[in-house]
């Protein structure tokens, strides 16, 4: 396989986009390789690299399973907290 081609900041074709331009069309990857890179120049350090992805090829979001709602809301809630600790936590002021 050859070098990639290589984009600068917005100059990139239609259809083409990176994952999250992807994931906003209800799209994603789906195992395809990188097909193209877009480079944005900077000041004094290197270019920032998106990897471009064919929307073409893409396929659809995989569904949300009642199994993965249920894993996703126990780790969007958080850790459990306690409303009482023990003696030896609290800390007391000196006099």
């Amino acid at each position: 396989m050859g070098a990639l081609p290589v984009y600068r900041w917005r100059l990139a074709p239609d259809g083409y986009a990176t994952r999250r331009q992807l994931r906003a069309l209800g799209l994603r990857p789906g195992g395809q390789d990188v097909a193209a890179q877009l480079e944005r120049p900077r000041r004094r350090r290197g270019p920032l690299v998106a990897y471009l992805y064919r929307v073409d090829r893409a396929k659809p979001v995989r569904p949300m399973t009642p199994a993965r709602r249920a894993a996703l809301a126990k780790a969007v809630s958080g850790p459990p907290t306690r409303t009482e600790y023990p003696t030896s936590a609290r800390v007391r002021k000196p006099p």
